[in-house]
């Protein structure tokens, strides 16, 4: 019997391990967990959206916009991430990217889809 935990349940434990260091404001601490979670799975949108919101609240906000972008490719209809990105970019002072990001918010939030 292998002790190997099956990649997604290992990446769940880590998204949720993380998760809880965001919630005690351990920011960095939760950035390597939600690291590694992308790293196992690359394609993992909750990981990639949190990845991102956590290195923006902890400054890093170039990187955050890194990651926002991955989650927004890997679920170009999600309302939520459109929004974050939009956030990230005003911290970057990018306000045209920004103002794009909150168009596709805004056709989200409309009922409409960005990609089809």
């Amino acid at each position: 019997m292998s002790d190997a935990v099956p990649a997604n349940a290992e990446v769940e434990a880590l998204f949720d391990d993380a998760s809880g260091h965001v919630a005690l404001g351990e920011l960095p601490e939760a950035i390597a967990l939600y690291r590694q979670c992308v790293a196992l799975q690359p394609d993992f949108f909750d990981g990639w959206h949190a990845l991102g919101m956590a290195l923006l609240r902890n400054g890093e906000v170039k990187e955050a916009i890194g990651a926002g972008l991955m989650a927004t490719t890997l679920q170009p209809n999600d309302l939520l991430a459109w929004t974050a990105l939009s956030q990230m970019y005003v911290s970057n002072h990018q306000i045209a990217e920004a103002e794009d990001a909150k168009g596709k918010a805004r056709i989200l939030s409309l009922g409409g889809k960005v990609v089809k």
